[in-house]
């Protein structure tokens, strides 16, 4: 491709001690706190109907494409531009791999000064640049343009997954926090740092009081058909023989159910006093995020885009690239049909990736659940999809440390991988180890999922990454244990079977499948036994 062609023209008790002292030298007014992501506990993923469009859009046929995607970049697009013209013209491979390397670096730099526009309003150019990293059009073949074409831009299900553009949006505008997890000192130009990190933590305490509502409600009301079916029962009566106007005594079933309507009664007192005990919590936490929210307000903490913001979230997004690609992968930032071998359904755009989420949860039903105050609750992470060659995905965030309750865990998948199942599927064995860590604290090396795995990896000697040990095995489980197809040790698939268990279709697939499914059912059924 001749480069000169392609290429024209110019390119809790802080919160009370907070509420009661902070705000003493605020701006007042300073404008509205930016929505908080939302997290719905419970229910399902969406029934992805339309995966591509039928009509591609015309963006990648505007000859102005290039022009327009580097104006306005300063003196580090004509960098850029200059890099690449010299990368697409060279001939020897020695000063093509020179050429090679100097973009990948001159690229984030100039990426870098696209991304601080994003909470803002970007041109189709700058917003397929960052979201495909298509810098040219011309840089695919015309089958390719068209993939890309269609695939579908506008986000139309619900559920938290983000390409590049509309992540540095959210991040830039505050909808949702960066993802450092480092102490970050807050200048008053950045506002109320703090006071952020106790709306966070009161919003999730707020939510896990509402999931915790909802759950004792179902409780309840389960417990009061459970009553009218019992009196019911007790009500019921033939006429005596002989005696048709004289209803018939209490059989002996019936003489049992008054026992079984004072247990009931006695569970309905207990969920109807737990259920004021939740409300109450409930009201204050509501009313703890109303005042937090006007504090944070009046401090002016939630200006229009957040500069720092957007900065240190890129800084982390370059190296969770990195980390999708491994040091010997292919790090060439640019969409090129050089490089480009995906099939359609490999590309992790939204819906595919919405389409594998089903999958995977189909498979492992708690995947994306965590246990607050003994009540599991589904919080389906953040998805980030970051374009690049790499073939692992990476979780860096289990959960918001500020929000343990109900935060938005937060993983990456790499939009170009050879398989799209893996990569999302490395990329939720790394989210399942790292909450179980985390669960278990001081005792993650003793207790529950990631004790027991790793006591079995201390007793095989294995030398290596731990958590990469356990993600390849994850793997396996999803893609091969869950088929009845025996790939792990006897007793790792143990561990697994306990504590990411299969739906419980699968598992009464695979007990009538070998002896080994069929002694892990029992066992099963042996502890909800003893539970009782």
């Amino acid at each position: 491709m001749n480069g000169t062609n392609v290429f024209q023209g110019e390119l809790d008790p802080e919160i009370a001690s907070l509420l009661d002292t902070a705000g003493g030298d605020a701006e007042a007014g300073a404008g509205k706190a930016a929505p908080h992501d939302e997290v719905e506990l419970g229910g399902s993923f969406s029934e992805v109907t339309k995966k591509f469009e039928d009509t591609p859009h015309a963006a990648f046929s505007d000859p102005a494409y290039y022009k327009t995607a580097l104006s306005d970049e300063g003196d580090i697009a004509q960098r850029f531009h200059g890099l690449l013209q010299k990368f697409l013209k060279a001939t020897d491979p020695a000063d093509r791999g020179v050429f090679r390397q100097q973009i990948i670096t001159v690229y984030w730099d100039f990426l870098l000064s696209v991304v601080k526009k994003a909470p803002g309003t970007l041109p189709d150019s700058k917003k397929f640049l960052l979201r495909f990293g298509i810098v040219h059009p011309a840089l695919l073949n015309p089958e390719e343009k068209e993939l890309f074409s269609k695939v579908v831009v506008d986000k139309e299900y619900p559920e938290p997954v983000y390409y590049l553009d509309e992540w540095f949006k959210a991040i830039g505008t505050g909808k949702i926090r960066t993802s450092t997890t480092d102490e970050v000192q807050i200048s008053k130009a950045n506002a109320t740092g703090k006071m952020k990190q106790l709306l966070d933590k009161a919003v999730g305490k707020r939510d896990g009081a509402k999931g915790l509502l909802k759950g004792k409600d179902d409780e309840r009301m389960k417990l009061e058909a459970s009553l009218k079916e019992r009196v019911a029962r007790l009500t019921e009566h033939r006429p005596v023989d002989e005696l048709p106007e004289i209803h018939s005594l209490f059989t002996e079933a019936q003489k049992k159910t008054f026992t079984e309507i004072q247990e009931v009664l006695r569970q309905l007192f207990k969920a109807d006093h737990d259920l004021e005990l939740f409300l109450k919590e409930y009201n204050q936490a509501v009313e703890d995020v109303h005042l937090l929210t006007e504090k944070v307000a009046a401090e002016g903490g939630n200006a229009e885009a957040d500069a720092q913001a957007v900065d240190t979230e890129f800084g982390t997004v370059r190296q969770i690239s990195k980390m999708t690609i491994g040091r010997q992968g292919n790090h060439f930032p640019i969409l090129t049909h050089e490089y480009f071998h995906c099939m359609p359904q490999d590309v992790a755009t939204r819906e595919n990736i919405i389409t594998q989420l089903k999958w995977v949860e189909s498979i492992d039903p708690e995947a994306f659940c965590r246990v607050y105050r003994n009540k599991m609750n589904r919080i389906v992470p953040y998805v980030i999809l970051v374009p690049g060659y790499g073939d692992t995905g990476v979780c860096w965030e289990p959960f918001d440390r500020y929000n343990r309750a109900t935060s938005r865990g937060r993983i990456a998948v790499p939009m170009y991988s050879k398989s799209l199942p893996l990569a999302l599927l490395a990329a939720v064995g790394d989210l399942r180890w790292q909450t179980a860590k985390e669960k278990a604290a001081f005792y993650w090396m003793e207790e529950g999922l990631t004790g027991n795995y790793y006591q079995w990896v201390a007793a095989q000697k294995l030398k290596g990454d731990l958590k990469q040990f356990f993600i390849n095995d994850y793997i396996l489980w999803m893609t091969k244990e869950s088929e009845g197809t025996q790939k792990l040790d006897k007793e790792v698939r143990g561990i697994f079977w306990r504590y990411m268990p299969f739906a419980q279709d699968i598992k009464e697939k695979l007990k009538t499948r070998s002896y080994a499914y069929q002694e892990l059912y029992q066992r099963d059924l042996n502890r909800a036994k003893s539970d009782l």
